[in-house]
């Protein structure tokens, strides 16, 4: 089975859930009229799409449901289809068109940042690129880095974490490395000292990453639902993110969420994890919808 297969079928869990309930929803109706909306409103909300975003689709479908004058209910999914895949928007990869391009990965504790970094490692490594890893915290990530065959920087345990990044930044002009990436220890959204600190290192990376391609991405657990679209918004504010990184997408039902954070924070999702083998990490695209 090739590698886009399996991804597939990884996210296989969150399209047979979402366009079953739409599939059944269409079939109780005989006509298009209110009611119909009001419950297809109701569904994608539940595949966590968001009240707002849902509303949205909603509401761009009347609009071309009136426009083309269509009135069977079974039609409706094609429409749906397309609406959702203009609010996707074009796919983006990772700009990675410097030596060195910095990664800066962000996110709470849990979410698989450190084993995403890893696969994401892996990956490059194999294409064939001189890749260093950062961590503060690098019991993990070295074990993850050993496998990719890569280099890491690391400090002692309780080092302050911008120095970390600042030396492997350094390291990677040093050496030319084609890519750094650096990890930052999870931290809460919600504890103001740990995103003061989670600042200050995003304003070293800017500065020490001038004239380089830098991508800032979130790792958001798929998993939470609309709680990693308010993860979003407030690491927005501090660290400008140029993309997400959602994992854990096989574990749920509900990856509508990859809808909600595109159009709600306008920050595309850039990558997609499935699974723990180290290859299962990929750019997102719409052909896996």
């Amino acid at each position: 089975m090739g590698f886009f297969e399996k991804l597939k079928n990884g996210l296989k869990k969150t399209k047979d859930s979402m366009m079953g309930r739409i599939e059944s929803l269409l079939h109780s109706f005989n006509k298009i009229d209110e009611d119909l909306f009001e419950e297809l409103e109701e569904t994608l909300i539940l595949c966590d799409i968001g009240v707002t975003t849902s509303e949205k689709i909603c509401d761009k479908l009347r609009q071309k449901v009136k426009q083309e004058g269509v009135k069977e209910p079974e039609k409706i999914k094609d429409m749906l289809k397309e609406i959702i895949t203009e609010m996707l928007g074009e796919d983006q990869k990772l700009d990675m068109s410097t030596t060195p391009s910095v990664i800066l990965v962000i996110g709470v504790n849990g979410v698989g940042k450190t084993t995403t970094i890893g696969k994401l490692a892996y990956q490059l490594h194999k294409q064939g690129k001189k890749v260093i890893a950062a961590a503060a915290v690098s019991d993990q990530l070295e074990v993850w880095t050993e496998r990719a065959g890569v280099d890491i920087i690391k400090h002692n345990e309780g080092s302050d974490p911008a120095s970390v990044v600042f030396d492997a930044l350094a390291a990677a002009k040093a050496r030319q490395a084609d890519v750094v990436i650096c990890d930052t220890a999870g931290r809460l959204h919600n504890k103001k000292n740990l995103m003061d600190e989670l600042k200050k290192i995003s304003r070293i990376v800017h500065q020490q990453a001038e004239g380089c391609a830098l991508e800032v991405l979130l790792a958001l657990d798929a998993t939470t639902g609309q709680n990693a679209v308010n993860q979003a918004r407030q690491f927005n504010e501090v660290a400008d993110i140029t993309g997400i990184i959602l994992t854990k997408l096989d574990g749920t039902a509900k990856g509508g969420i990859i809808i909600s954070i595109t159009d709600d924070l306008q920050v595309p999702v850039k990558l997609v994890t499935v699974g723990e083998n180290r290859r299962h990490t990929a750019v997102f695209s719409k052909r896996f919808c």
